[in-house]
């Protein structure tokens, strides 16, 4: 335990009294330094260790820290933290192509005994695949469920390109023209590699590969400047993007229109025009794998800093 010393002093002329201030601290007037608020909110919300058992845990060893007491310290370490969360958004935001995505997650649904699905929004830019020098970040938004309102709000500056799966709710904020959706390749293959799993379909098998060529293209891309980017994609993979196109346009007309393929062949085919601005904008990516890491794995940041910060705000 450390002990604060605050030597008081008085004036012999005017019987004043001053006395040393105390030490900063992370919130005001409270007890904890910086290291317990910030443990408090790992097992929280990394750990999902829930505050009345984090409770439990500190009576074992002779501390009374009441439940009530570390809301009262996660909600101001909240506040904290805001700045930071607002900075790493504007520093998102701020990019000329940004990746977006949810990730649903349970909530306990007060009074009821049960839990909600809400959802935690994540918006994220890498420069590094075109040589870009700013660093990449990801910027997490909380929300108690998944109206498309809740991106519309997030995103209502931003101005450019958005990776996204196309959920409605992030088509909707599309139709303006201020942000220009691109589509998810991967999330086409998702599909043909699960059927091709269940069903060893010699038709997704052709699909996948054909997918395939794409990413050879992009290994030889990366780190490449935007230029020099679009060109060996119009120049590699703009033949075989009008090829795919053509080829599963054939397909759908010879399977059942109720099969699994087939719906995998009518998603891939409705992504395809979202998908096309890559092959002439080397700011541009094949994916949105970018936005699907953070959640397990820290982005590098600011001074070593890792920029994941969760704002738990609607």
């Amino acid at each position: 335990m450390n002990r604060i010393v605050r030597p008081r002093l008085t004036c012999s002329c005017c019987e004043r009294f001053v006395q040393a201030p105390l030490p900063s601290r992370p919130i005001e007037r409270g007890r904890p330094g910086p290291g317990l608020p910030a443990h408090v909110l790992v097992s929280k919300y990394a750990d999902h260790l829930p505050l009345y058992r984090q409770s439990q845990i500190v009576d074992r060893e002779g501390l009374d820290l009441d439940r009530s007491t570390l809301a009262d310290w996660v909600g101001k370490t909240k506040a904290l933290l805001e700045p930071m969360a607002d900075a790493i958004g504007r520093n998102v935001l701020s990019a000329e192509a940004i990746f977006a995505d949810d990730t649903p997650i349970s909530m306990l649904a007060p009074g009821t005994g049960k839990t909600q699905t809400a959802r935690l929004w994540t918006y994220a830019r890498d420069d590094r695949p075109w040589g870009g020098t700013a660093p990449p970040a990801a910027w997490y938004r909380f929300s108690g469920d998944r109206k498309g309102q809740h991106p519309k709000d997030h995103l209502a500056r931003y101005r450019g390109w958005m990776h996204a799966d196309g959920y409605a709710g992030f088509e909707d904020i599309c139709r303006t023209g201020a942000i220009r959706e691109v589509a998810c390749l991967a999330r086409v293959r998702r599909k043909f590699v699960d059927i091709h799993r269940s069903q060893g379909s010699p038709i997704a098998e052709d699909a996948i590969g054909r997918i395939a060529q794409f990413y050879a293209v992009e290994k030889e891309a990366r780190g490449s400047p935007p230029d020099r980017r679009a060109e060996l994609r119009r120049a590699h993979a703009a033949p075989v993007f009008d090829d795919l196109e053509t080829w599963l346009a054939m397909q759908l007309t010879t399977i059942s229109g109720k099969s699994p393929l087939a719906g995998a062949i009518r998603y891939a085919l409705t992504r395809m025009d979202r998908l096309r601005p890559y092959l002439d904008h080397g700011i541009l990516e094949l994916d949105t794998d970018v936005v699907e890491q953070p959640l397990s794995q820290p982005f590098c940041g600011f001074g070593g800093l890792s920029l994941q910060v969760a704002t738990m705000a609607a």
